[in-house]
């Protein structure tokens, strides 16, 4: 796994990866159809044709020295199956990035999405950090000269973080000494293991030491011994099954209620001592609550969870005492019955002993247990609401050929207006106006002025965009450097104003957590929120492409494959040596080695007509551009890989989503349906490759060409979607508009159309115009309302969509709108 001195090193891109890589890669040529030597390839076959590897990972995770499988172990806790379990981490071990493995790697992975990966992704890491810890833990009991055979096995056999804790916290350092360890020290673990074994002949006298402390009478061996056979039990991997099988068929409960401390200030704020109360009324739901643990909520559990960190709840689990009785006699005649006859004094150590590792042992770490199930699984669905929030924010069409206004509204110091336009056009007539203070104030202005036809001849229209981030963008060094003449209240209206001109890169610049794209996120697990996050921004940035000659250098960082320093070194060549007029120049990129090429090359598109016509982000200076010449190769100017030989000529293949592995097979295909790559985008080529599929079938060409369905699919794509195909087409476009709704107009039963603006785990925000955000709530969110297409995804409302929605109730004081989904508008 690559693993230096135990930990992770860093990634060869911006998204996590749980295996170790090389920070720099070598410098040595590479081509697809020779595999390295180096590297075992999981699909050997051409041009990536997927392998189904066996279905028993046995093997491939003996490094972890664990008593299990880890492929099984993965594949039970993501319900993914094995072979597929077996290749994605077969492909992260290759160092293959999310979105190289979702786009070119579709049959190795049985067509999973995005996300799916990451989660199995995410499942991965976490089993291979408990294997780290174990490793560390019996290092340390070893050197502590307190690791026994037994201990190891019992610490292998662990298969969660609270499994493993629960077995090594009597040996922490600082811990008491456990009970169980005290009375093995005073040499009655044989005693207890004969009570098991042949009970008829344990005489507990004889153990009976006068003047040893724990063993001065009969009493005292009785306590040692039950200590010992209640640790027996609460480790014991058939009693903890079996208990976990009597809690998930019964009624545990979640109870939380005011903490006494909470309580105790605010008493003492009313008799009037200083200091700042717990802000109770903010959990009055929460301050007498009782769920089932299989029922409640995921954002009930963040609320619990806060409130217990701000010491305002007593949280704790209740699981009831029929549990117990029968937990207590299944131990006493099943799984610990003695193997032979036990008197009756020892058959009361056992029950002792049982009774004890239920109520000291195996309660609290139940607990602890469904406290991290609901936990995580909220986190989980927390995240996951994020990452389809900030997916919709990111892939939102952008706005093309349009002079645009963007405008930051404020009342202390006015508006602050940026004008943007990518061509030569003098007038604008779209306004994008900022959701923030005094938003509304200015959306009148403009809308009466448009009433008014104040700007006849032109069509004006506006619309509105959410501003968050854009303040913290304004003063960021990303934004100095950009724009370092201008007032940071000026930047925040550039900003504005590209939100809507093209979303996608303008939003990369901010951080995914002050987008404003959802709610709990600083109760959950802030490294898990970033790995998804940036993993999502990698994803939608790649799969959209990214033109090399023009996009910025925030925005290249972000492609699979990349990161802030190969992005930079990117950006040097094209300044120093001009754009690119190839994807075969960027191996002629320092630091962007074999590895890093395969990953990012087909996110990276080279459009001739953008050779020559540099934009904003890159003015080379001291060259000039030529012609290509006639010779296919030149040697390349930078000595450090004057080794490799490229082409200069551009590649029509480059415009689009195919990559250079597969690009022998798209020539190849091409012949086959008698069509040229002068035709790429064009009817006739379609109609030629439409005509082929349907005689031959695509399972067919695939074999006659010797690839994959899949990856014919793809070429297919990418050989018939016209020049400057976009996939964000697909997605929604932002409202514009000539008019303003009032919230003083609203009535119940009053029916509108809306957008959502945001999605939470209780219900979807709408913006229906009116200055503030109607929430539908969840339980008015029902599958008879949904698109077929969305009945499985979870609230299935996300930012963009639009709805139509009724007015349930309108509460102006609080500037509250209760709203009912009537249907989804497509």
């Amino acid at each position: 796994m690559s693993r230096a001195g135990g930990g992770w090193s860093e990634g060869p891109s911006s998204s996590h990866q749980p295996y170790g890589v090389k920070k720099e890669e070598p410098e040595e040529d590479f081509t697809f159809d020779e595999p390295s030597l180096k590297r075992q390839k999981t699909s050997s076959a051409p041009q990536g044709r997927p392998t189904r590897l066996p279905t028993s990972g046995r093997g491939f995770g003996e490094d972890l020295n664990m008593n299990w499988d880890l492929i099984q172990l993965l594949s039970e806790r993501t319900g993914v199956e094995q072979w597929v379990c077996l290749n994605i981490s077969q492909l992260f071990r290759e160092e293959n990035t999310i979105p190289f493995i979702v786009r070119y790697r579709k049959e190795m992975i049985n067509h999973m999405d995005a996300d799916a990966v990451r989660d199995v992704q995410l499942v991965l890491e976490e089993i291979y950090a408990l294997a780290k810890k174990t490793q560390t833990i019996s290092q340390t009991l070893k050197k502590e000269g307190v690791l026994t055979a037994e201990l190891e096995q019992a610490l292998r056999n662990c298969r969660t973080a609270d499994e493993l804790d629960h077995v090594y916290a009597p040996y922490k350092k600082g811990s008491k000494l456990s009970k169980a360890r005290r009375a093995k020290q005073l040499g009655l673990e044989s005693a207890a293991h004969a009570l098991l074994q042949s009970p008829h002949t344990l005489d507990l006298r004889a153990w009976v030491k006068p003047g040893t402390e724990g063993l001065s009478t009969v009493e005292e061996v009785s306590t040692g011994v039950e200590q010992i056979l209640a640790d027996m039990i609460a480790k014991d991997g058939e009693t903890l099954t079996h208990i976990r099988s009597l809690c998930d068929n019964s009624m545990v409960m979640l109870q939380s209620s005011v903490s006494k401390t909470a309580l105790k200030e605010q008493q003492q704020q009313k008799e009037g001592h200083q200091g700042k109360p717990k802000d109770i009324d903010k959990f009055h739901l929460y301050c007498d609550f009782t769920c089932n643990v299989q029922r409640i909520q995921h954002h009930q559990t963040l609320a619990i969870n806060r409130g217990e960190n701000l010491k305002i709840l007593t949280v704790k689990v209740n699981i009831p005492d029929r549990v117990k009785s029968d937990f207590c006699r299944w131990c006493v005649n099943i799984r610990w019955r003695p193997k032979g006859y036990a008197r009756e004094e020892l058959m009361k150590i056992l029950r002792d002993a049982v009774e004890d590792s239920y109520k000291r042992l195996l309660l609290p770490l139940l607990s602890r247990s469904y406290r991290t199930k609901l936990t995580v699984s909220a986190e989980k669905e927390s995240i996951a609401m994020f990452v389809r929030n900030l997916r919709q924010r990111l892939l939102v069409c952008p706005v093309r050929g349009r002079v645009i206004m963007g405008v930051d509204p404020g009342f202390r110091h006015g508006c602050k207006l940026a004008v943007l336009s990518p061509t030569i056009k003098k007038l604008c007539n779209t306004v994008v106006i900022g959701n923030g203070t005094a938003c509304r104030e200015t959306e009148a202005f403009f809308a009466d002025l448009i009433s008014r036809r104040f700007f006849q001849p032109l069509d004006v229209s506006y619309c509105i965009t959410s501003e968050a981030g854009a303040s913290i963008y304004s003063v960021s060094p990303e934004a100095v450097k950009e724009m370092p003449d201008l007032d940071p209240n000026l930047r925040s209206a550039v900003s504005i104003g590209r939100r809507v001109q093209d979303p996608l890169a303008e939003l990369v610049k901010i951080d995914p957590k002050h987008i404003g794209i959802g709610t709990y996120q600083h109760d959950v697990s802030q490294s898990s929120l970033k790995a998804a996050l940036d993993g999502v921004v990698q994803e939608c940035v790649s799969f959209v492409g990214v033109d090399i000659n023009i996009c910025s250098e925030t925005l290249m960082r972000h492609v699979a494959g990349l990161n802030t320093g190969r992005a930079k070194s990117i950006a040097e060549w094209r300044e120093t040596n001009g754009p690119f007029m190839n994807r075969d120049q960027l191996r002629l990129v320092k630091g962007l080695g074999p590895k890093s090429y395969q990953q990012c090359a087909g996110f990276i598109r080279i459009n001739p007509q953008n050779h020559l016509t540099n934009h904003r982000y890159t003015q080379p200076t001291n060259h000039r551009y030529t012609q290509p010449t006639n010779h296919r190769y030149t040697q390349p100017t930078n000595h450090s890989k004057a080794s490799a030989a490229v082409p200069t000529l551009p590649n029509p293949l480059d415009q689009t989503c195919i990559h250079p592995e597969s690009y022998a097979v798209a020539r190849s295909f091409l012949s086959l349906v008698g069509g040229s790559v002068d035709q790429m985008g064009r009817p006739e080529l379609r109609q030629c490759v439409e005509a082929s599929v349907k005689c031959q079938g695509l399972e067919a060409l695939a074999e006659t060409l010797n690839t994959t369905p899949d990856t014919l699919q793809l070429i297919i794509d990418g050989l018939t979607q016209p020049p400057g195909f976009d996939i964000r087409q697909d997605f929604e476009k932002a409202d514009f508009k000539r008019g303003i709704v009032s919230m003083s107009d609203l009535r119940e039963g009053v029916v509108l159309t809306g957008r959502v603006e945001n999605a939470t785990l209780f219900g979807a925000f709408v913006d229906i115009g009116v200055g503030r955000n109607g929430l539908i709530h969840k339980k008015y969110i029902t599958p008879d309302k949904l698109p077929a297409d969305q009945r499985r995804r979870s609230l299935a409302l996300g930012p963009g969509e639009k709805v139509e929605v009724r007015v349930l109730n309108v509460d102006p004081q609080r500037g509250r709108i209760g709203l009912d989904l009537i249907r989804v508008l497509r």
